[in-house]
């Protein structure tokens, strides 16, 4: 069996005519991120690199230029990255809600029903088809034959009846929007 070939490491002169301008290096980076501790963070990476990668230099003046190309590479990948996270995390907001909602559906208190039902009939419709079934205001506003402004009025005035209702039967539950309501509605 071989043994395992050993990388070359860097000329200790090259390691050393690279960390000797560790603050210009750093103003390049800082120039291009958006803060200074990911300026810190890239050059350090890069520094690792230079170590792995340092026999692949042959001509000890151009370290500084390859160093630099070393750094401006580093600067792409690290925005590479950070759209991909935030790629990531767009797909995981959007997700999120759709995740959650049966279990917030499930927590909302057991008197909305009640009260919703004690509602005058347009404040009630409203609600139902805006609130509960997520129509949209404007597709709400058609079917109803309603300019979308009357509807979205009246989707405000349902709201506002719904939460004074709501007090009133359920009193401090109903201040914290009735999530995990452990009210008993008093039968009136």
């Amino acid at each position: 069996m071989h043994a395992p070939q050993r990388k070359e490491s860097a000329n200790p002169e090259l390691v050393e005519r690279v960390t000797a301008q560790r603050e210009k290096f750093l103003r390049f980076l800082s120039a291009r991120v958006e803060d200074r501790a990911a300026a810190e963070d890239i050059l350090q990476v890069a520094y690792l690199k230079a170590i792995e990668r340092g026999s692949e230099i042959r001509d000890e003046e151009s370290a500084v230029a390859w160093f630099y190309r070393i750094l401006r590479n580093a600067v792409t990948d690290h925005y590479r990255r950070r759209a991909s996270r935030a790629k990531a995390l767009e797909a995981v907001a959007m997700e999120l809600p759709k995740a959650y909602e049966p279990e917030i559906k499930a927590t909302v208190c057991e008197c909305i029903g009640d009260v919703i039902g004690d509602l005058k009939p347009e404040y009630r419709t409203v609600i139902e088809q805006v609130d509960l079934a997520e129509t949209p205001v404007e597709e709400f506003a058609q079917a109803e034959s309603i300019s979308q402004n009357n509807a979205s009025v009246r989707l405000h005035r349902a709201r506002k009846a719904v939460a004074r209702h709501l007090k009133t039967v359920c009193g401090a539950c109903a201040e914290h929007k009735c999530l995990d309501c452990t009210c008993r509605r008093a039968r009136v």
